[in-house]
């Protein structure tokens, strides 16, 4: 039979999972603060044949082993620390013998040198000695521990498999009633002894008012306190569902559980002193009391997942009705898991028959399935009301539904092998199961209080649950509850200690062992090295460089030269520091540099331009550039490619590599000095030398045109409808460039304006040689003497073309010739 209480504690326990953790780490802590000292082999070899002949003959029980394992593990853990023996004489050692280089394959050594050798030589193998024993030994007690840990799963395997009375044999029934019969008489001749007994009967009955008291007391805290705290947590939530009141309401709720607690102890300790119980009634008071608890739990938990109020985020998305039986079900099973292990540890301590456990137990097993098909279903209605398809459907939900599908099986198959006697297989499913639910049920109260917390310290509702650092907690909450369920299902304490010892251990990959200390070795000094290198470039940034004559690209480029070569260092010092040995995975690293060739080659040519980049600085943060055809200012530079930001405000990413081997047009490298260019048209006929004049006075009257050197305004050419000029004129800051150009365009508008001087625009005239075809037949109206007759100079009259006015073009051809 599983051992519930060691699983239903660990369960309570689920809220200190951290705690579960440290005491699992501390004795290796505890161990690795202790200096290595040599083992008793002695000793040790005898508790190795000892565990050589138990697992030959494997004849011990499954505790006589686990109790036999436990001293190997001690001795394993021993010889762990004795293989850290002569460590630092080993290293001076090593390094002695390295410094005399190797020993020449060609001519003689020196002999002094040769005795040194030799010495050293023979030093280190007698450092080693107790080193290599105590690997041999650990090598031993872990052989034999495997062997132990082998023949109790199979045990553990036999058992579940092992076919037994079946509950619906008729032969068992009495059975199985004699056993409740004949334990409720041994209660009740306890109860009523005192009263039978002449010296006995005056102190019980002197006692009996006050036991009585207590007793009702202690039932009215039992019955009644859940309606009290309850009402209170809903008028502290019906006030303003805020987090500080949900906490502080979540704080008052758990008197659901402490009050009924305390009420039943007093009722019990008031029967004990009141003489009322012998053995087997404190026997059922001591079952009781954990029992008790467990109801508490899971009802408690039932009304935080299904709660009575709506809120604002509920645990489970389902509606008032749902949620109603939700509580209902979830009461009732966590009544189911108290029966279930009263009865079982009742018939543990009463050594009832197995007979009589599987008819008592039965009924129960029956029920609970009920129940897990029912609280299934409303399970699966999880978000029905809000996600309209599968898109909209949220992970919580659909992990509801797949829960809700594996406990409908779950819940059929159980009572089904308990039925045909595989009562041990239906235990071990349907209990693990119930409990399991529960730590579930903590977990999204766990998951609730972190949200709480989160939106208390930040102070924002909205998208709580979408958030990265509660999604994280509660992903770490649901890492560190593996333990939990793995002992729920069948694992044991031994397993897990066992994991976790390999994981400290560390695993080898290619010579190179990674443990955790080696692990937090280098993150941590890799964040203090990062750190500095941060703080290192804030100080350049923000008080050297200033002071300096650099200019903003240059200052740019040596901080970020500053942090590539401090994270460079910081990973370096990093490796070094953890004990890292790099030669050992220098074959994996020309490997990968292979690869690196072949299929990082455009990231590795990318990188290297933006080196080239920060070293030659041909642009810098805030140059206004062109390439690719797009203008815009360097924004960033990094280490793969760099940002421009457009004039229209679109960032356009360009690879280092394509800056380094392209053309790169730069506007205001060194300085922001640049030229603007205005192109004038005027009508023919104007005067160009007064133009001229007018043009310079107005570049030369900009407060943003240089007057050294001089704007200068040519005459370009004689354009097909105006006479073509152009100002061209050296600008302070180039950036202003378009503002420079609108403002002359402005001035150059208004002067010609006012000097008579036209500014034209294109004209043309439209001639068509058929125009026959547009006005239709002839029917005494059509073109009137004065409209469309061409000039008879004009070439298009000799050859029929007509030539249209303005009137003309756009016309609606008249083919019935009536005019309209």
């Amino acid at each position: 039979m599983i051992k519930l209480l060691r699983l239903l504690a660990l369960v309570l326990a689920l809220a200190l999972p951290a705690a579960v953790t440290m005491t699992l780490v501390a004795p290796d802590v505890a161990e690795a603060q202790q200096p290595p000292a040599e083992p008793d082999y002695d000793d040790w070899d005898t508790l190795a044949q000892r565990a050589d002949e138990a697992v030959e003959q494997a004849r011990l029980s499954s505790p006589a082993l686990e109790e036999l394992r436990a001293e190997l593990a001690g001795w394993r853990d021993v010889f762990v620390a004795a293989q850290r023996i002569n460590g630092a004489a080993i290293e001076t050692a090593q390094a002695q013998l390295d410094a005399l280089g190797a020993k020449p394959e060609e001519g003689t050594e020196d002999q002094a040198i040769a005795q040194q050798r030799e010495r050293l030589t023979e030093e280190l193998a007698t450092l080693r000695a107790p080193r290599q024993r105590a690997e041999v030994a650990f090598s031993r007690a872990d052989g034999l521990i495997k062997s132990i840990d082998t023949i109790i799963r199979e045990r553990q395997a036999r058992e579940l498999l092992e076919l037994g009375p079946s509950p619906l044999n008729p032969a068992n029934w009495s059975v199985g009633i004699s056993a409740i019969l004949d334990t409720v008489g041994k209660v009740g001749t306890e109860v009523s002894a005192p009263f039978q007994d002449e010296e006995r009967r005056a102190d019980v009955m002197s006692e009996l008012p006050f036991v009585i008291l207590v007793v009702l007391v202690g039932l009215l805290f039992m019955i009644r306190s859940r309606f009290w705290v309850e009402r209170l947590v809903r008028l502290l939530l019906l006030r303003k569902n805020t987090p500080l009141q949900w906490l502080v309401s979540l704080l008052v709720s758990v008197g659901e559980i402490v009050v009924p607690y305390l009420g039943f102890v007093f009722a019990s300790a008031a029967l004990e002193v009141g003489g009322l119980t012998g053995e087997t009634s404190e026997l059922v008071l001591t079952v009781l009391a954990p029992a008790f608890f467990i109801f508490l739990v899971a009802r408690w938990l039932s009304v935080r997942i299904f709660p009575r109020i709506d809120q604002q985020r509920l645990p489970l998305q389902l509606n008032a009705a749902d949620r109603r039986a939700g509580r209902v079900y979830g009461a009732f099973l966590g009544l189911v898991i108290a029966i279930f292990y009263f009865i079982d540890a009742l018939a543990e301590e009463l050594e009832w028959s197995t007979e009589a456990s599987v008819v008592i137990l039965f009924p129960v097993i029956v029920v609970a399935g009920l129940l897990l098909v029912w609280l299934a279903r409303v399970l699966g209605r999880q978000g029905t009301g809000t996600a309209q398809d599968e898109e909209n459907e949220t992970y919580r939900s659909r992990l509801s539904k797949l829960l809700a599908r594996v406990l409908m099986i779950l819940a059929v198959i159980s009572p089904v092998l308990a039925a045909v006697g595989y009562f041990k297989a239906a235990t071990a499913i349907m209990l693990p199961s119930l409990l399991s639910l529960m730590v579930l049920g903590g977990l999204l109260v766990v998951q609730r209080i972190i949200g709480e917390l989160y939106v208390l310290a930040t102070r924002h509702r909205d998208g709580t649950s979408d958030e990265l650092v509660p999604v994280l907690l509660g992903f770490l909450m649901v890492l560190l509850s593996m333990p939990v369920f793995a002992l729920i299902w069948g694992a044991r304490l031994t397993d897990l200690t066992e994991l976790w010892g390999k994981f400290m251990r560390g695993m080898s990959v290619g010579g190179l062992t990674i443990s955790p200390s080696v692990f937090m070795t280098l993150a941590i000094v890799f964040t203090l090295g990062v750190i500095l290198t941060r703080f290192l470039q804030s100080t350049l940034r923000n008080t050297v460089l200033p002071k300096t004559r650099m200019d903003a690209g240059g200052r740019t480029a040596v901080v970020s030269g500053l942090g590539y070569i401090g994270i460079f260092l910081s990973a370096i010092i990093a490796i070094t520091s953890a004990g890292i040995d790099l030669s050992n995975i220098a074959l994996v690293a020309g490997a990968l540099s292979v690869g690196i060739g072949f299929g990082l080659q455009n990231i590795v040519s990318n990188f290297v331009s933006g080196i080239i980049l920060l070293i030659e600085r041909p642009i810098s943060q805030g140059d206004w550039i062109e390439v690719g055809g797009q203008h815009g200012y360097v924004k960033d530079i990094s280490v793969r490619s760099t940002r421009i930001e457009t004039f229209d405000r679109s960032d356009v990413i360009v690879p280092n590599a394509d800056l380094v081997s392209g053309t790169v047009t730069n506007y205001t490298r060194g300085n922001t000095v640049g030229r603007v260019i205005v192109p004038v048209g005027v009508a023919y006929g104007t005067d160009t030398r007064k133009v001229e004049a007018i043009l310079r006075e107005i570049a030369e009257a900009h407060p943003m045109v240089v007057i050294n050197p001089p704007p200068a305004v040519i005459f370009r050419s004689f354009g097909a409808d105006a006479l073509e000029f152009e100002v061209r004129a050296i600008l302070r800051d180039v950036n202003w460039m378009l503002s420079v150009h609108s403002d002359m365009n402005h001035e150059i508008a208004r002067r010609f304006t006012e000097e008579g001087i036209e500014v034209p625009f294109a004209q043309r005239d439209l001639w068509l040689r058929n125009p026959e075809t547009l006005v239709g037949p002839k029917s005494g109206k059509g073109w009137t003497s004065g409209e469309g007759a061409a000039d008879e100079a004009s070439p298009a009259k000799r050859s029929g073309s007509v030539h249209l006015t303005d009137g003309d073009v756009g016309a609606e051809a008249d083919p019935d010739g009536d005019g309209r």
